[in-house]
């Protein structure tokens, strides 16, 4: 019989700090993806943004990407996305996949004319900008200042300058006269850093917006209930604008992404449930995010951080997911499987469609750490009625080998999510018997101590 140290153990160690290796990402009968299908929901920046993640991790269809890469940068005014498709086209080569990848001048060739005449455009029209904007401040318009901030902002941002556009986004917030502007302003700034993929920044401008939301709609229900006061004395009942509905679930969403980038699973997990319907998501839908991303973060969160009981109550029992969860079939296949305890074909079907969760560029870098979570959560829940299991039975369940099973489960003893003992020469896990007599009497035994020691402490009070 052996016992877990849980302080020295080099099995545990290996699984909870395993090296994150770079490896390409099949694309085959067992791995399908289809790429028209899936960039057809994104449109503008990040339908490329998109598509050089998948040049550059997925060789099997590297040039494929590439070339719908080009098709969408032509159509954008960033000359620099040229060279990024370029270098994520190489990037793709060095894989040993990627060996035989073609040229890229066999696959695109670079419009020299439409780069330097967009660069001349840009130039030109960055120009204009800012003598509107050197002149506006002479004058101390304040109202053209922030427009003219906000205009070289966006400018800035179409033309791939991330760092100018913030700091003339932010710059105009200085000129603001109404709380709607400053609202107006932070949701630029959440697209903006959304792209960027800054996800510590988010939280500081979402609780600007909901400081400037509030305020908005102070003022609005303010002068409404002036109005209705008037035609009539009869009390109404409160509910929300919709372009309140639109603009909270807008910071939801944010908010949800950036506890995603910094891998608090389960706040980003109650976050994307608890998402209005796409519709309320407005332009943000295809801009920056498609319906079947929620449905695949939220879920993915979920199984990995939050109870059965959690599940069943947020996502089972809540309509308005749904409508996510039906743009990704397979997600719900996935939730069955898991909620019925078939956790072998959870793992099978995350396995298969692993490839669509790596090139996303919010989820690619968490894929790892949700499906170790995951993978914890099943062994606990299959191994809870249990007091004695063999390990052929367990590898059996999971499709897993023995070798494979024995290092989930010391690992899983070592960090104490379970209360068992492995055998090692039988390959048997079994759990640890808590004698509640022996705790009993153990607890009795401290409680009188403790009422001694407090007698003994009070009567010498009592003497001085």
């Amino acid at each position: 019989m052996m016992d877990v140290d849980p302080i020295n153990s080099e099995i545990a160690n290996q699984y909870t700090q395993q090296p994150r290796r770079r490896q390409a990402r099949p694309v085959d009968d067992a791995h399908p993806f289809d790429l028209d299908a899936y960039i057809a929901s994104y449109t503008g920046r990040t339908t490329v943004d998109r598509l050089l993640a998948i040049t550059a991790s997925c060789p099997s269809i590297a040039p494929q990407a590439l070339k719908l890469a080009f098709n969408h940068i032509y159509r954008l005014r960033d000359t620099s996305l040229v060279q990024a498709a370029l270098a994520a086209y190489a990037s793709a080569a060095t894989y040993p996949e990627g060996q035989g990848l073609p040229p890229p001048g066999d696959v695109v060739v670079v419009d020299a004319a439409w780069v330097e005449e967009v660069t001349k455009k840009n130039l030109a029209e960055r120009t204009k900008l800012e003598v509107e904007l050197k002149s506006y401040t002479n004058n101390m318009i304040k109202e053209s200042i922030r427009m003219a901030h906000r205009d070289l902002g966006e400018h800035y941002r179409a033309t791939g300058d991330f760092a100018s556009a913030l700091k003339h986004l932010t710059k105009s917030r200085e000129f603001c006269s109404t709380s709607q502007h400053v609202l107006d302003m932070c949701l630029s700034v959440l697209e903006l850093v959304i792209e960027q993929r800054n996800y510590s920044h988010i939280s500081s401008y979402i609780y600007k917006a909901d400081a400037a939301l509030e305020s908005t709609t102070t003022a609005t229900s303010g002068s409404a209930e002036g109005a209705a006061t008037a035609v009539s004395a009869q009390p109404t009942s409160k509910k929300p604008s919709p372009e309140r509905e639109q603009v909270q679930s807008k910071l939801d969403f944010a908010m949800a992404l950036s506890h995603l980038g910094q891998g608090n699973y389960e706040k980003a997990a109650s976050l994307f449930l608890r998402l209005g319907p796409p519709d309320q998501l407005g332009d943000w839908v295809g801009k920056l995010v498609a319906p079947g991303d929620i449905a695949i973060y939220g879920t993915l969160c979920a199984l990995a951080s939050l109870s059965r009981s959690a599940i069943k109550a947020q996502l089972l029992r809540n309509p308005v997911f749904s409508a996510y969860i039906e743009q990704e079939p397979y997600i719900r296949d996935v939730i069955q499987a898991y909620m019925s305890s078939d956790f072998k074909t959870t793992l099978d079907i995350l396995s298969k469609y692993s490839t669509r969760h790596y090139i996303d560029i919010h989820l690619g870098a968490h894929v790892n750490d949700v499906t170790q979570h995951l993978r914890q959560t099943t062994v606990v829940l299959y191994f809870q009625p249990f007091e004695t299991i063999r390990f052929d039975r367990m590898a059996a369940a999971f499709g897993w080998s023995i070798e494979e099973v024995e290092r989930e489960v010391v690992a899983l003893i070592q960090i104490g999510q379970i209360q068992g003992r492995v055998d090692s020469q039988n390959k048997i896990l079994r759990a640890k018997k808590t004698d509640h007599r022996a705790e009993l009497f153990e607890h009795a035994m401290k409680t009188a101590l403790d009422i001694q020691s407090t007698n003994r402490k009070l009567l010498l009070r009592m003497r001085l």
